[in-house]
């Protein structure tokens, strides 16, 4: 009992000593932000920074190259009436409506799987590789696409047949219902991925006992996280990125790590991406993040809506399309929608970058390891360029970049050192008084 009397009256004297306003004020004038962010910038050696600016600067023209081959994807299925045939080969499996929808629907992934399967291939295996970051060889990269296209037929199977009977159904007003469809929609998915998405994909097993687990769950239990373990989950198979999340809802919540930031990442960092995943779990997903971006696609929809009809007035007779409620057109609707999607890329990009940037906020102060953040941010920069223009971090962005990131930690620090000034020091020394007197009662 006196131990812990002694340790909090220490830990209370601390915090009257140092969170004195002159205290203070000396401690944020002595360390400056700008300088520690540059620090830690500087420490990134030249070709590391360069590799992974070269991966990541790729990436904006993946955005461009991606729009232009689905273009050609959907030329090639109305040009050639592969999608009109394939609609009418839907119509033949039987006289329900929703059926022959659906049945186009999965001939279209399917083919769309094995068109799409070049660029596919080049952007998620060969390049990966050329960069380092990818750990699985062919065989197993592939069967991960096949189950990939497997939960695709299920998932937009059902989804895109119930969007083509809400266009006959409200062919005027089809848009707006569809971005509303589409928030619901992502619920059920963040509801369900947990439990039976990412499984089939990794094995998640729970954490071991130890100051790890339940430092998480400490941060978990103080920020209203229903959730009551951790898992670890096997990425090393796949990739070498660090990732965690905290992921679902309605009773399907869960804390989960990946076997990378387990094994390459300090405490204090597991900590920062830990507690940042947890703002994001407690700041409202639905309200930050889904809804927004169902706007967007809601404003997608309308776009379709105005222009699909004049296209295919000019080359619908010739496509074997006989409307936009005309399944056989879900080529050109995606197209459309392709056009529109790498038009607002940044407007996208903002959106989540400012979801980003506000789960990091809170995370700095659930976690309150500024210094573990800024190191994190820095490993996460091996395939993230650190340092951007302005500019181009509105566009290309949809993560804070890791000089953005940095600063933010470092500002965090300069403003709360009158709090953690000298601590680790203070709590080693009543650790050893604790040890004393333990010693002396024996």
């Amino acid at each position: 009992m006196r131990k812990h009397i002694l340790k909090l009256f220490l830990i209370g004297l601390f915090i009257a000593v140092f969170s004195g306003g002159e205290n203070l004020a000396a401690a944020q004038q002595a360390f400056d932000a700008d300088a520690a962010t540059e620090a830690y910038l500087a420490s990134v050696p030249a070709e590391d920074r360069a590799a992974s600016d070269a991966y990541f600067e790729g990436g904006y023209w993946l955005i461009l190259w991606n729009t232009l081959y689905g273009l050609a994807a959907a030329f090639i299925l109305l040009q050639f009436g592969i999608s009109r045939k394939m609609r009418e080969w839907g119509e033949k499996v039987t006289r329900f409506k929703f059926v022959n929808i659906f049945a186009y629907i999965v001939q279209y992934l399917i083919v769309s799987f094995a068109i799409g399967f070049p660029l596919t291939w080049y952007a998620g295996f060969i390049r990966e590789h050329q960069y380092g970051l990818a750990t699985q060889t062919f065989g197993p990269w592939f069967n991960e696409q096949l189950i990939g296209l497997g939960i695709t037929i299920v998932i937009f199977g059902f989804a895109l047949s119930g969007l083509y009977k809400l266009i006959a159904w409200k062919p005027k007003t089809w848009w707006l219902w569809g971005g509303a469809g589409t928030a619901v929609f992502f619920m059920i998915v963040l509801t369900i991925s947990p439990v039976f998405i990412s499984p089939l994909f990794n094995d998640y097993k729970p954490l071991e006992e130890g100051e790890l687990r339940t430092e998480i769950l400490a941060m978990a239990r103080a920020n209203q996280v229903p959730a009551e373990e951790v898992y670890w989950f096997d990425a090393s198979k796949q990739t070498t990125r660090i990732s965690a999340n905290v992921s679902g809802m309605f009773g399907t919540t869960r804390i989960s790590l990946n076997d990378n930031l387990l094994n390459d990442a300090t405490l204090p960092e597991i900590k920062a991406v830990m507690a940042h995943e947890i703002g994001h779990y407690v700041t409202n997903l639905f309200i930050a993040l889904i809804l927004p971006i169902s706007i967007v696609i809601m404003l997608g929809f309308g776009f379709v809506h105005v222009t699909f009809n004049k296209v295919n007035a000019r080359y619908g007779a010739k496509w074997g399309v006989k409307g936009i409620a005309d399944p056989a057109g879900l080529p050109l609707l995606f197209a459309l929608l392709g056009v529109f999607f790498m038009v607002m890329t940044p407007l996208l990009n903002t959106i989540i970058r400012e979801n980003e940037r506000l789960a990091d906020t809170y995370g700095l102060n659930a976690a309150q390891e500024p210094d573990g953040f800024a190191t994190i941010a820095l490993k996460l920069g091996a395939y993230r360029k650190l340092d951007p223009t302005p500019l181009e971090e509105f566009i290309f962005y949809d993560h804070p970049s890791g000089r953005t990131r940095i600063q933010m930690a470092m500002e965090w620090k300069a403003e709360h050192l009158g709090q953690m000034l000298e601590i680790e020091d203070l709590l080693e020394a009543v650790e050893r008084m604790e040890e004393e007197a333990a010693s002396a009662e024996e």
